[in-house]
């Protein structure tokens, strides 16, 4: 069964980093454009970062707040997107999201996956 599983939360003190992986797990023949989104208590969930795979070209796109701080990678032959947080700020407490948009012509797992999240939390 084919699955989507993030992890590397956890709890830091501000400036402190963390290092989030996401990964599709099962065998696909599927190429996945895989994004970070965050959903902190009370508020909308929001984009954080996104990698677009143009062929040869890999695109990052990031969220303004984050943008200098974060760093996302995808290794494809692992099918794993790996999110690079530092100089965490208390504001980047949430829950974090990885989403996968999978295609390609063999592709057995087509279309939008969310993972279950995982926790940051950032203390002052």
């Amino acid at each position: 069964q084919v699955r989507l599983v993030e992890s590397g939360g956890g709890s830091v003190q501000a400036g402190g980093s963390l290092r989030l992986a996401c990964a599709v797990t099962g065998y696909t023949r599927c190429q996945h454009d895989m994004s970070w989104f965050r959903q902190a208590p009370g508020k909308e969930r929001e984009f954080v970062s996104s990698i677009e795979n143009d062929g040869p070209t890999i695109i990052a796109k990031y969220a303004d707040s984050v943008k200098g701080r974060f760093t996302l990678s995808q290794n494809n032959a692992k099918n794993t997107a790996y999110l690079e947080m530092n100089s965490l700020k208390p504001e980047d407490t949430a829950m974090y999201y990885c989403k996968t948009f999978s295609s390609g012509p063999w592709c057995e797992w087509p279309g939008i996956h969310w993972g279950q999240g995982t926790q940051v939390t950032v203390s002052s």
